[in-house]
């Protein structure tokens, strides 16, 4: 068993133990001397890495302007580089190709003559039809109605007539009996009585025939408008339109106002209107040209067909002439209101052809940019034979061969030096 003095001198030897570990570990996390050193030189080392960076990022900054600038100095000094295309001669016809529309033969848009309803219609849209076949069935209660009514007027008229008629004969036998009686058997007097009698009836018997002449023309009339209750085609051709159906009223007349029945089209032939540029109006004025028509994403088709006829006259708002075509369309290929294209064959003009972005307008004029062998522009004076929009025939002031410069800037002038970019598929 330890005594208290034991105890204490064991807790005292445990302190100086711990104490001298707590210096020891002290001593072990201290700072070398060399680290600061260390520290000073490695801070030293970047700085100066950056200083060599930044004098090579600023050097390269400098080479690049320096090459951008003379870069830029050298494009301004440089000729400026031109599209061009090289003039063509004309060929022994030219085709001038402009948009057209179809419009049917004959086109009649067909109206009710008759006030009624539409008991029954027979044909529809797209159905071909022929001349004189029922296309609609008009019942017409009142027309009827008005049409017995003047029949009965009629027969009463008749029987007004035959009854003027008798009064008309007695007048004249009883006039005739006064008139050969022997002189002194009546009085004169008398006679002329019997005699304006003979003359009243008589004016009586015409009076009631101009009436019964007048029924009949009624009842004639009341039958002619029964027959427009079956409507019928006017022409061989095809329903392109219906506007009624069973239990429809329906209006006599073609006003704005009153609705169509149906609307036929006759399509062979077809006609085709085209609208052609004054430029070459003259040449198609006189008809006989060779036209080739073809639709939008359709197979082109020729025919021998010509010019058919012509406006003989300018619209005046698009200065245009109206030109038809009419050709043969027994397959159907072309309807009406179609858009298609037209291509005329028209006699030259000009020398050569160019594109319309060759030519250039001035004050003097129409003129084109031409470019010599050294690169040289000079501006010439042209007379256009005919423009068709996109291709120009010049009559004068350029030559097969010639180059030509598109789209020429206002900041080239005549005499200046250029580089010619050739564009052969321009043409």
């Amino acid at each position: 068993m330890s005594t208290p003095d034991t105890a204490d001198d064991t807790r005292a030897t445990d302190y100086g133990a711990d104490v001298t570990a707590s210096e020891s570990h002290a001593a072990s996390t201290g700072f070398d001397p060399d680290t600061g050193r260390r520290m000073k030189r490695a801070a030293r080392i970047a700085l100066l890495l950056l200083g060599v960076l930044f004098v090579a990022v600023c050097i390269d900054r400098y080479v690049k302007a320096r090459g951008v600038a003379h870069g830029t100095a050298d494009a301004a000094a440089a000729a400026p580089v031109v599209d061009v295309v090289r003039a063509q001669a004309v060929g022994a016809t030219q085709r001038l190709v402009l948009p057209g529309q179809t419009a049917a033969w004959h086109a009649s848009t067909i109206y009710a003559r008759v006030n009624g309803y539409v008991g029954k219609w027979f044909v529809d849209i797209g159905d071909h039809v022929h001349p004189g076949q029922v296309l609609a069935q008009i019942e017409t209660p009142d027309l009827d109605a008005q049409l017995a009514a003047a029949r009965a007027q009629l027969q009463a008229g008749v029987a007004q007539v035959q009854m003027r008629s008798a009064e008309a004969l007695l007048s004249r036998t009883t006039y005739e009996r006064w008139r050969d009686s022997p002189q002194g058997v009546v009085s004169d007097q008398e006679r002329e009585e019997k005699h304006a009698d003979y003359d009243s009836a008589s004016a009586r018997l015409k009076s009631a025939q101009a009436d019964v002449a007048l029924d009949q023309a009624r009842v004639n009339q009341y039958a002619a408008l029964t027959q427009y209750k079956q409507v019928t085609a006017p022409f061989e051709g095809v329903i392109t339109n219906r506007d009624i159906d069973i239990g429809n009223l329906v209006t006599a007349g073609s006003t704005t106002a009153t609705t169509p029945l149906y609307v036929l089209t006759q399509n062979d032939p077809i006609r085709v209107f085209v609208d052609v540029p004054q430029s070459a109006a003259a040449d198609l004025m006189i008809g006989n040209t060779a036209v080739q028509i073809s639709s939008r994403g359709g197979a082109a088709r020729e025919y021998p067909a010509r010019v058919t006829r012509t406006a003989q006259s300018l619209n005046a708002q698009a200065r245009t002439l109206r030109v038809e075509v009419d050709i043969p369309n027994a397959d159907a290929q072309f309807v009406p209101g179609m858009y298609v294209q037209a291509a005329f064959s028209l006699p030259p003009r000009g020398l050569v052809q160019v594109p319309a972005a060759a030519l250039v307008f001035r004050a003097a004029g129409p003129q084109v940019a031409r470019v010599d062998a050294s690169g040289r522009v000079a501006f010439r004076a042209v007379t256009i034979g005919r423009d068709d929009g996109s291709m120009v025939e010049l009559a004068s002031g350029a030559a097969a061969g010639d180059l030509l410069v598109l789209n020429v800037s206002s900041q080239i002038g005549d005499g200046d030096v250029v580089r010619a970019h050739l564009l052969e598929a321009s043409l």
